[in-house]
């Protein structure tokens, strides 16, 4: 059997099952209004939170450094692909965080297995959310240490498995926001857990940076945790931040441990020095953004009241995460394709992504969404729902 016939079985059967992915090209930048394959669009599935991905001034900084620095970084960070503009960066992300470090990396799924590989192996064991990022649970399926899922937010169950573990690590992984269901894990309980069990916390805050907490500073700062309690946080500069990368801030000896031994670190090509440049404008315009996440809740709350009114059924979502469970993936898609009848892209998440019986729209809003918008996404529900009903 050649590979075309080895694979062609597998596609065959997603694409029965109402399952199949497929891209549509994006002919615009990232704003509340988008070109798709020559269609305009009201945009609902960005994570790009507080509209940086196409500020004029953040792109005025990536021109002016890609002039100065040129394009690519040309090595890894610890050959001589490290410059000044990643340095300063890392100083100003760990002053964002209250952490004593941060170290870049290029993308948040290499973040996450970097610093989970470094901190656990074989004899340790790894505590996650059932609805934790694929990144954190591959993090885990390739340290060889113990892993272990406790029932979504249920600290109770948490606890469970923490007094039936005898590892010599132990460490709990979270999603500070989780990415389909738009809920904030409850960190207060978690870090008072990992306390009396002797545990570490790693959160990762892709969705919680920029939306929430004072200045942007995430779900941590929601609840006023410190690095001792929360000492590994992971965060994504390629959502609210509006450029690319990622990176994690933490104590001088994780980040010294990280560079040392962190393979997806060591062994990658720095993300170009010119990013790193915007990120640090984007930085600051987030740490200022109040007028924009004010924006946001406003979007957030007239949506959630509409869909009341409407009969859909919300998820206990306080973040720009606003998902619909339509429940089969057929549904979904059928929703999801009458709403771009109405010039709304939203975009129907489905299993694997999402547990079995919970394909969803995932609804998200940025700061640029206006009253108007909102409501023109309200009555296209209304529509779709009709048109579903009446097939």
């Amino acid at each position: 059997m050649d590979l075309d016939q080895a694979l062609h079985g597998a596609l065959s059967e997603r694409y029965a099952q109402n399952r199949y992915r497929q891209r549509k090209v994006v002919q615009s930048p990232q704003a509340s209004t988008i070109f798709v394959e020559g269609e305009e669009l009201l945009n609902f599935c960005s994570n790009d939170y507080l509209g940086l991905a196409n500020n004029p001034q953040v792109i005025e900084r990536l021109q002016q450094a890609a002039t100065q620095v040129g394009v690519g970084s040309g090595a890894s960070h610890l050959v001589n692909g490290h410059s000044h503009e990643h340095h300063q960066l890392e100083l100003e992300l760990a002053e964002f965080t209250g952490r004593e470090r941060a170290l870049l990396f290029s993308t948040g799924y290499m973040a996450n297995l970097g610093v989970i590989n470094t901190l656990v192996g074989k004899g340790d064991a790894v505590f996650q959310d059932k609805l934790n990022h694929a990144s954190l649970i591959d993090g885990s399926l390739l340290s060889s240490a113990d892993f272990i899922r406790y029932r979504h937010s249920d600290m109770e169950h948490l606890q469970q498995r923490l007094d039936a573990s005898n590892a010599r690590r132990k460490l709990i992984v979270t999603d500070g926001v989780f990415s389909m269901d738009g809920d904030l894990a409850k960190l207060d309980e978690m870090a008072e857990l990992a306390a009396a069990n002797g545990a570490w916390v790693m959160v990762d805050d892709a969705h919680g940076f920029g939306c929430i907490g004072d200045g942007g500073r995430g779900s941590v700062e929601v609840f006023g945790l410190n690095q001792q309690q929360v000492p590994v946080l992971i965060g994504t500069l390629g959502k609210a931040f509006g450029t690319f990368g990622a990176f994690v801030a933490g104590s001088e000896t994780l980040i010294e441990s990280l560079i040392q031994f962190s393979r997806t670190y060591i062994y990658t090509t720095a993300l170009p020095p010119a990013i790193a440049a915007a990120t640090r404008s984007s930085l600051r315009r987030l740490v200022a953004a109040e007028e924009e996440r004010a924006n946001l809740r406003q979007c957030i709350a007239q949506f959630r009241q509409g869909c009341t009114k409407l009969g859909l059924e919300l998820m206990p979502s306080s973040s720009p995460i606003q998902p619909i469970v339509m429940g089969s993936d057929h549904r979904a898609m059928q929703v999801s394709r009458y709403l771009a009848q109405k010039g709304c892209w939203v975009s129907a998440i489905r299993p694997p992504t999402v547990p079995e019986g919970t394909a969803r729209l995932r609804v998200t809003f940025t700061a640029q969404h206006t009253p108007q918008q909102v409501t023109q996404l309200l009555e296209a529900f209304a529509f779709a729902l009709q048109c579903v009903e009446a097939e």
